[in-house]
């Protein structure tokens, strides 16, 4: 694990360690202002996860780091238990995103998920459901929707579909 203090260090970083396997940023760097280092990483590290670790809270940047490539975002108040919590969701297991993979190669969540996503259940009836919070819910759709090479919940269940001989 490598700590760097300014977003013009990444380089170096990577030289000195290689590739990183994930990518927590702060969004306020000295270097870098907003969604702007999210742009940046995500440009330089398509493949590699980037969680957003930051004070301010969700409801003001959340969606503005998704859209600028973030794969999730955790506010600092959600506490040590949490942050590790979605971490570990992201550094568990291999992804596969190259190939979709069949229902069959799903984990235990994966298919607890699916099975919530088809009774249409928000993030928030699943959180509660699983008793979890919701930037949680959000990891482990998104490791999903890797997982199965889709973008959505109404692709996920078309590519059910497919895989079980309907379509």
């Amino acid at each position: 694990m490598t700590e760097l203090d300014r977003l013009a260090a990444v380089m170096s970083a990577v030289r000195e360690h290689g590739t990183p396997e994930l990518i927590c940023l702060d969004m306020k760097l000295p270097d870098t202002h907003g969604v702007s280092g999210v742009r940046e990483l995500k440009q330089q590290f398509p493949d590699v996860p980037l969680i957003v670790l930051s004070a301010a809270p969700a409801g003001e940047y959340e969606d503005m780091a998704i859209e600028a490539g973030a794969d999730a975002y955790i506010e600092k108040s959600a506490g040590a238990t949490e942050i590790a919590n979605v971490l570990r969701v992201f550094m568990d297991g291999e992804l596969e995103s190259a190939s979709a993979v069949s229902p069959e190669k799903l984990s235990k969540r994966q298919k607890q998920l699916l099975v919530m996503l088809d009774k249409g259940m928000s993030n928030r009836d699943i959180a509660e459901e699983l008793q979890i919070s919701e930037h949680t819910v959000k990891v482990h759709l998104w490791r999903l929707f890797r997982r199965l090479n889709v973008n959505s919940r109404s692709q996920t269940s078309s590519h059910l579909a497919r895989t079980q001989g309907l379509l």
